[in-house]
């Protein structure tokens, strides 16, 4: 394996390294990884990580392995997936969000989920809901002419307007009277349910730990409450014959291909809730991770800028001229990728790469890992958004997975990147952004990788 990057900084440019955190001794014992886990997985891992193929290690009964060669990853995710499940910490945590959503549904249950969802998905369906991204993110600049030159908390204020644009995009109405109920619920169980304890990650999926009666309450309320959006969306009902509005008529008009089968009501909650949430908090992640790259490094702003102020940003032929804006947002996630960690449980043997897998053994695909390991990349600490830019080859498709890869990719990958790339430009094209905290921000991987805190900034007027 080698690196073959080829690309060149701009001559005025420094390269920005930002801050990460310190690298796990190599004497950890298990039962420390795992207590630290608990604050965050990135910084069990230490130097070897970052530095080989294939980190061994042991996870109770069974042996662990941390992935970090494209031609593994891609037998795990692709050849052979359906030896490879959701870990049971995984299952635990996801499942009262998310219920039997397409992110965590397994086997004939997510094939049929992906096949009906798949059209709603698609560049031409995601281009039919630009306006509504547009819309809200207009909203947000002009909310926040109203704070320029005084401290914001553009963590919050992108949390706010990525979930406007989920509310838009999925039922055509704003999140005015339902947001803070969304965002209390979302709180509330990062805050106490989502982090697993020890007996999550040791006791089998089928056996309830403690935290399981707690969760299994949270997910009676919340399912109470994405039924109450659904109801409220059908009530304002649609022309007979008009096209679909918003990924509500599409999911509901949705149909399996091969068997002509519909989703039911609880399986459409599930559906709903699962893109309004991953939707909402993974692209909000990458939009402040972008904001506090450009507020580190003046001279990408700048550059930023510049290519903003000549696109509109308002429709899909932007997007192809925004290629400086698409970079910052790519190489953004390669530096913070949302989803900082894939864990699978073999269901059975297996054999590649020379490594012999046994029935309950750990895979670990660490996109935090990948992403700055030394094999792979050039200066893989740096935040060099020309790297994702020609005449540069674009990277292995298996060393790059903010949306992770094979058949389970990530469904609203193309939604994201849109939502991402046209509100960054019209951000950067609107202020200038610095930071007013001058204490480095350290990324945490708790679900998704987040800031240890929330920053404040200061925003000035073009």
């Amino acid at each position: 394996m080698s690196i073959a990057e080829t690309w060149d900084t701009p001559a005025t440019r420094q390269r920005l390294v930002p801050p990460s955190p310190p690298r796990a001794p190599e004497s950890m014992t298990a039962l420390q990884r795992m207590a630290k886990m608990r604050e965050s997985a990135i910084g069990t891992w230490g130097q070897r990580a970052y530095e080989e193929d294939v980190v061994r290690g042991r996870f109770l009964f069974n042996s662990s392995f941390i992935l970090n060669t494209p031609d593994a990853i891609r037998h795990v995710l692709v050849d052979n997936y359906e030896n490879y499940s959701r870990t049971p910490a995984g299952f635990r945590v996801l499942r009262p969000m998310l219920g039997e959503g397409l992110l965590i549904a397994e086997g004939k249950a997510w094939k049929h989920q992906r096949r009906t969802l798949s059209p709603a998905f698609t560049p031409r369906a995601v281009s039919t809901l630009i306006p509504h991204m547009v819309a809200a993110t207009d909203e947000t600049v002009e909310d926040l002419k109203r704070l320029s030159n005084g401290p914001v908390d553009l963590r919050e204020k992108m949390q706010r307007m990525t979930l406007e644009i989920a509310g838009r995009t999925m039922f055509s109405f704003g999140m005015e009277r339902h947001g803070a109920t969304l965002r209390d619920f979302v709180m509330d169980y990062g805050d106490r349910l989502a982090r697993p304890h020890f007996l999550d990650l040791v006791l089998p999926r089928d056996w309830p730990a403690p935290r399981d009666f707690a969760r299994a309450r949270f997910r009676k309320r919340w399912t109470q409450f994405v039924a109450m959006l659904i109801a409220e969306r059908r009530a304002a009902g649609k022309a007979a014959g008009a096209p679909a509005r918003d990924l509500f008529d599409l999911m509901d008009a949705a149909r399996d291909p091969e068997t002509g089968e519909a989703f039911s009501d609880a399986q459409l909650g599930d559906e709903v809730a699962t893109m309004i949430l991953a939707g909402h908090e993974t692209t909000a992640t990458a939009l402040f991770w972008s904001l506090y790259l450009l507020a580190l490094d003046p001279v990408a702003q700048e550059q930023l800028a510049n290519e903003a102020l000549q696109v509109s940003g308002n429709g899909e032929a932007d997007l192809d001229r925004l290629k400086f804006t698409r970079a910052v947002v790519d190489e953004t996630m390669r530096l913070y990728p949302p989803a900082f960690l894939i864990a699978r449980s073999a269901l059975g043997p297996d054999e590649f790469a020379g490594l012999s897998i046994g029935k309950g053994d750990v895979i670990l695909i660490a996109p935090w890992l990948l992403h700055r390991h030394e094999k792979l990349w050039r200066d893989p600490n740096a935040f060099v958004p020309e790297r994702f830019m020609a005449p540069a080859p674009p990277p292995d498709r298996f060393a790059y997975l903010p949306f992770g890869a094979g058949p389970r990719i990530c469904i609203g990958a193309h939604f994201a990147l849109v939502e991402a790339t046209l509100a960054l430009a019209k951000i950067i094209a609107a202020f200038r952004v610095t930071l007013v905290d001058k204490m480095p921000i350290m990324p945490m991987g708790v679900v998704t990788t987040q800031p240890d805190r929330s920053p404040m900034f200061q925003i000035s007027p073009r």
